[in-house]
């Protein structure tokens, strides 16, 4: 526990506490303890209020992901984690601000997947390109075969 808070900076008590030690490619903290490599806000929830239930994630209120102050960190589900949609320096993704897609499909919860994709505008672009490369396919496999044809009668003959 000593050997984890030495390296926080701490400048006040509810600022961000940065992770001074070293980091992810993408700014979490890392910290080594016997022997794993865990995420140093996760250890910073564990070691303050308790364990982390499964299926759960920590939402950093701050939008900082080197920060591990307990009084920034929040269990939350994926779902909500991602649905408050800040990344990095509280930046708040733009696509989660819209109400339709940009070809006036509405964004509900149900018409979004988790990435921030219209599922309509997806099913419509799936079916669309089946249809025109399992056509095309067809007339490949047909063209194929008439030729294998063509060429048998010709042997017969």
């Amino acid at each position: 526990m000593i050997r984890f808070w030495s390296k926080v900076e701490i400048t006040s008590l509810y600022g961000c506490w940065e992770w001074a030690a070293g980091k992810y490619w993408d700014g979490y903290g890392k910290f080594s303890l016997n022997g794993r490599k865990l995420r140093a806000h996760r250890v910073s929830y564990e070691l303050t209020h308790s364990v982390i239930p499964d299926g759960l994630e920590i939402d950093h209120l701050c939008s900082n992901r080197a920060c591990v102050n307990p009084l920034h960190l929040e269990v939350v589900s994926r779902h909500e984690n991602y649905a408050r949609g800040r990344c990095g320096a509280g930046k708040s993704r733009p696509y989660r601000l819209k109400t339709h897609c940009k070809y006036g499909h509405e964004r509900t919860p149900e018409n979004v997947t988790t990435q921030g994709a219209c599922r309509t505008c997806y099913r419509i672009w799936d079916r669309e390109y089946k249809k025109k490369y399992s056509a095309a396919h067809k007339d490949k496999i047909n063209r194929r075969r008439r030729a294998l044809r063509a060429e048998g009668e010709e042997k017969t003959q």
